[in-house]
């Protein structure tokens, strides 16, 4: 199972979606075709822009470490940001513009905490390479090397409601059980406390 297929299930049908990151719009495409969404995508890459203009979806270049104030409050269903929040400078502060800018917000990222990594560094001594995290220490897009706890940690002190969450472990859903320790990555269907009730 892809992370992809996770959050193609959390979006409803005709939803308006932005997606943060978007790389080459392959999740914006999926959207579009399955659940016949309104989509943008956002992302600084020129490459990946021109990829997503080449497919016909809307997208334009953005930098998320400067925020989202280029958009107005609830103006779309779902934010969805998949593996970045990692890779950004002040990743708190995203979250806030990201429930600020949907009603819905959609995160994955990978566990840092999870027993393959811990092995790697227990027993090898070396920072864990490997399927979830492909890149070296010296050339990781990664600045933020968090945990599924570390994330939970944060919506409470943001004043943000888990509405659901998926634990993967290696492409398999798997329970709840430990899922500090389980999960290779994981995804959260996340919203404004207030707005969840």
């Amino acid at each position: 199972m892809n992370v992809f297929d996770v959050i193609v299930d959390m979006v409803p049908e005709g939803a308006t979606v932005l997606d943060l990151g978007c790389d080459d719009c392959t999740l914006l495409e999926r959207l579009h075709e399955e659940r016949q969404v309104h989509g943008r995508g956002v992302d600084i890459d020129d490459r990946s822009i021109q990829e997503c203009i080449r497919k016909g979806i809307s997208v334009f270049h953005g930098n998320l470490d400067e925020g989202l104030k280029d958009h107005p409050s609830g103006a779309y269903d779902y934010v969805i940001l998949s593996r970045t929040l990692q890779q950004v400078r002040r990743p708190h502060l995203l979250l806030d513009e990201m429930v600020r800018v949907g009603r819905h917000v959609i995160v994955n990222f990978p566990n840092f905490a999870s027993l393959i990594n811990r092995v790697q560094l227990g027993l090898g001594g070396h920072m864990p390479v490997n399927k979830n995290i492909p890149f070296s220490w010296y050339d990781t897009p990664n600045i933020h090397f968090f945990t599924r706890n570390d994330f939970v940690a944060l919506c409470r002190q943001r004043n943000i409601t888990i509405l659901r969450e998926v634990i993967l472990h290696r492409r398999t859903i798997v329970p709840r059980i430990l899922p500090n320790l389980v999960a290779t990555e994981v995804c959260c269907l996340i919203t404004k406390t207030d707005r969840s009730v």
